[in-house]
């Protein structure tokens, strides 16, 4: 059920696609573009709180979006997060990185080492291919 206090459970952001028991949802981050999460719609904590069945369903959203990304975006790396520690959520962070971001090789909620990269905004105008690429992986 919905938690009315919950952020993830009231707030939708920029849906890419929305089924049934999930969303993919685009973060508005100018230092990652192409930064996306994957919102399983029940208030539920962990992937260990769904069965089976829909802990495999949520996880095949994941890695299409994960190919997604990578097929537009062509990232060095792609980080996938669930921590969920100040959104008791269960949601997975698809985030693509460059070897010149402003964190790697540390984590994005890490420590900065160094300035944005003008290229981010480049890589940017690949976002409405992404979006595109999304909803035909998930259709």
């Amino acid at each position: 059920m919905p938690n009315s206090q919950c952020e993830l459970c009231q707030q939708q952001g920029d849906v890419i696609v929305k089924a049934d028991e999930w969303r993919v949802v685009l973060v508005n981050d100018a230092h990652y573009p192409g930064f996306c999460r994957v919102i399983w719609h029940e208030h539920v904590q962990e992937m260990s709180d769904l069965p089976l069945e829909k802990r495999t369903l949520m996880m095949n959203v994941v890695w299409q979006v994960e190919q997604a990304i990578r097929d537009v975006i062509q990232p060095d790396k792609i980080n996938l997060a669930s921590f969920g520690n100040m959104v008791p959520h269960l949601h997975w962070h698809v985030i693509p990185r460059f070897k010149d971001d402003m964190h790697f090789p540390n984590p994005i909620w890490g420590q900065v080492e160094r300035s944005i990269n003008p290229a981010m905004r480049e890589r940017a105008g690949l976002i409405p291919a992404l979006k595109a690429a999304i909803q035909a992986r998930l259709a």
